[in-house]
C-alpha cells in the first residue's frame, strides 16, 4: 500500500514538474516580448523627440524671422 501511495506522489510530482517547465517557457517567451516592447517603445519615443525638435527649429526660426521684419 505505501508503495502505491509513493507511485501516486510520484506521478503527481511528474506532473507538477513538468507544468513548472511549461510556466518556465512561458514566463522567458513573455520577457522577451516584454523587451521587444521596451526597445519598440524606445524607438517611438525617440522619433517623437526629433519630431518635436524639429518642430521647436521651425517655430524658432519663424520667430527669428518676425523679429528681423520689424527691424
Amino acid at each position: 500500500m505505501l508503495a502505491q501511495q509513493l507511485e501516486a506522489l510520484s506521478v503527481r510530482l511528474e506532473a507538477l514538474e513538468s507544468r513548472l517547465a511549461d510556466f518556465d517557457r512561458v514566463i522567458s517567451g513573455l520577457e522577451g516580448a516584454a523587451l521587444t516592447t521596451a526597445r519598440s517603445l524606445q524607438e517611438i519615443s525617440s522619433h517623437w523627440d526629433s519630431v518635436y525638435e524639429a518642430m521647436r527649429r521651425i517655430e524658432d526660426a519663424d520667430v527669428g524671422q518676425f523679429e528681423s521684419g520689424q527691424e
